[in-house]
């Protein structure tokens, strides 16, 4: 059992800056692959990012391309996402999720991934 807990959510302001920060519960945090996602209200949870368990292999959905980066640090057993230049359409709660895979295979379904964290809120103002 993986516990994923999420933090970094708020407000900002639209052009701004904002980090999100996803802590494991594992010692091995670096045989999952990475991801995050986010559900805007009365919308399906959609794919945002995801890092291989290296953290060498990034993807990313077309909409966040350029403004937001994944990343992770397996010595602390935390991934990230860095928003920068956020829009108001970014706003939504975001969750951070683990795939029990050492493969190069990123993947972007979310019933492909075994753990969730709570989410937390991201509100971006215009």
């Amino acid at each position: 059992q993986v516990r994923l807990v999420e933090s970094g959510g708020g407000l900002v302001q639209a052009g701004g800056s904002l980090r999100l920060s996803c802590a494991a519960s594992t010692v091995t945090f670096d045989f999952y692959t990475m991801g995050w996602f986010r559900q805007a209200p009365g919308k399906e949870r959609e794919f945002v990012a995801a890092i291989s368990w290296s953290g060498g292999i990034t993807l990313y959905a077309d909409s966040v391309k350029g403004r937001i980066t994944i990343s992770r640090d397996n010595n602390k057993n935390t991934e990230y996402l860095q928003m920068n230049n956020p829009k108001p359409e970014d706003t939504a709660v975001y969750y951070c999720a683990a795939d029990y895979c050492r493969g190069t295979r990123l993947r972007y379904v979310p019933r492909d991934y075994e753990y969730w964290g709570q989410g937390t809120q991201v509100a971006v103002s215009s």
